[in-house]
């Protein structure tokens, strides 16, 4: 490896891969034209693969560089590859779908492109000025994708929302950052650690520059009170881009704020558990009771995945390496039970129409059973029952809490996933005993039926063999608290 890259490039060679790629597969769809978006979605998934195996690769041993600003470790392996993989399999399951509805372009895999390297930067920041970087080269490219369908007025309607709200986001982000910056000197991760062991009790500029940080980070997960926007996105983006939005960018946003509140502030885990503790319980009550309410079903997942990014902040609340291995194994089980339910969304299609409605699912296991099997596997898995991988997730999260001696939160948690269920085992109740409405009319393409075969699998069978997830898992975690 050693030969084709400079030391000092080594550690972001996953990302300087990826960009170029970008580019080059730009250049090729100008030259080509319109018809180029299919070659141009293949070639960005085989760059994507490619990138994925560089940043395993590059990540087996700890690496800092760019001045201190870019870290290559275990953890950052671990997450760019659910990034990775997440972008991958949007672009895969995206291709059908824009042809239909006559928006096939080249330019959305090039863009999904652009906010996965952005991704892969927050990740392997270590800086406030990296972190920054990273969040803006993402967020720049999800404003175009969110309003991808420019001639529809709920795809414009929700790239600008998401546009004004991640704006205001950025500029919370940046005030905060700023402050920790005044108040201690350094932007850098390891030097602000040092600044904050090292001194007496931390100062109250320091703090409020630390919240607001942790403000625009929440509203990147979409934590309550900053997931305003999400329900609205996740409605009217196209499904392709909003499957995007709920995994990629999760994950790369989780990851984020791992190692913003672990690295640089691990001293001060008694101030900033307190924000955390209330973004969670916020964000799992409010998902677990707005989601009952919903009849269209990708709003539906929008009030679940903030649920979700709810039980993902116990870990992180946990503040400690068993915590943060919960969070990284429920985010890779999130993962793979949400691309295969946003596979299943994709294939409701009647009359050339999407069909949206939780309703338009009514009798699927007699026309489709083998799509209403899969989505079943889905919702069981979200609503937390064993034997599925969803049940191990909130597992490993709640007994993490407990071991921290955080039983309110945990005793939470499980109250909200039980109020979840309710709405989880709707969607299999109206597939099962509801009387059958016309059959989809669509024939499942090749890419969605390998989308959902291996994410059934994984999503039923991770108990017989959970260590490919955990195993990794624990070394990210560990890698963090150095251990």
């Amino acid at each position: 490896m050693h030969s084709f890259a400079p030391p000092a490039l080594l550690p972001a060679l996953p990302e300087l891969v990826l960009v170029c790629s970008a580019m080059l597969l730009l250049l090729i769809g100008v030259f080509r034209g319109e018809g180029s978006s299919r070659l141009v979605s293949w070639l960005a998934v085989l760059a994507l693969v490619v990138t994925l195996g560089l940043a395993v690769r590059v990540g087996l041993e700890p690496r800092v560089s760019f001045y201190g600003m870019f870290v290559t470790d275990p953890f950052a392996a671990f997450m760019k590859t659910l990034v990775l993989l997440g972008s991958a399999v949007t672009i895969l399951m995206g291709m059908r779908y824009f042809e239909d509805h006559g928006i096939a372009r080249f330019e959305f895999p090039v863009l999904v492109m652009l906010a996965s390297t952005g991704m892969m930067i927050m990740v392997s920041a270590n800086d406030l000025i990296t972190l920054y970087l990273g969040l803006e080269l993402q967020s720049l490219a999800l404003y175009v994708v969110a309003s991808f369908d420019r001639d529809s007025p709920r795809s414009s309607e929700a790239g600008l929302k998401y546009f004004v709200l991640g704006a205001l986001a950025s500029g919370l982000l940046l005030y905060g950052a700023s402050l920790v910056y005044g108040f201690t000197g350094t932007t850098n991760f390891a030097a602000l650690a040092t600044a904050v062991s090292s001194g007496g009790a931390p100062s109250a500029g320091l703090i409020i520059g630390l919240v607001f940080v942790a403000i625009g980070l929440a509203f990147k997960v979409s934590a309550v009170p900053f997931h305003m926007w999400t329900p609205d996105v996740y409605e009217g983006a196209p499904t392709p881009v909003t499957a995007f939005f709920a995994v990629s960018t999760k994950m790369a946003a989780i990851a984020l704020f791992i190692r913003f509140l672990v690295e640089p502030f691990g001293p001060l885990l008694a101030e900033w558990r307190q924000i955390i503790v209330f973004l969670s319980v916020a964000s799992m009550i409010l998902g677990s009771v707005a989601a009952i309410a919903q009849s269209n079903i990708k709003r539906l997942m929008a009030y679940s995945s903030i649920g979700h990014i709810g039980y993902a902040l116990i870990g992180l609340a946990v503040g400690t390496s068993s915590g943060i291995r919960g969070v990284l194994v429920y985010m890779a089980i999130y993962l793979f039970m949400n691309l295969g339910t946003w596979a299943v969304i994709l294939c409701m299609r009647r009359n050339g129409q999407m069909a949206e409605g939780i309703a338009d699912l009514a009798g699927l296991a007699r026309t489709q059973p083998g799509l209403a099997l899969a989505l079943a596997i889905f919702m069981f898995a979200m609503a937390g029952v064993p034997p599925t991988a969803g049940f191990f997730s909130k597992l490993y999260i709640f007994l993490a809490a407990i071991d921290a001696h955080l039983n309110g939160l945990a005793i939470i948690g499980v109250l909200a996933s039980v109020v979840g269920a309710f709405y989880y085992l709707r969607i299999v109740k109206v597939m099962y005993f509801d009387e059958p409405l016309a059959a989809f009319d669509r024939p499942i393409s090749a890419e969605l039926k390998g989308v959902l075969l291996v994410t059934a699998i994984v999503t039923l069978f991770f108990i017989l063999l959970p260590d490919p997830i955990v195993g990794p898992a624990q070394a990210a975690a560990a890698s963090l608290f150095g251990k």
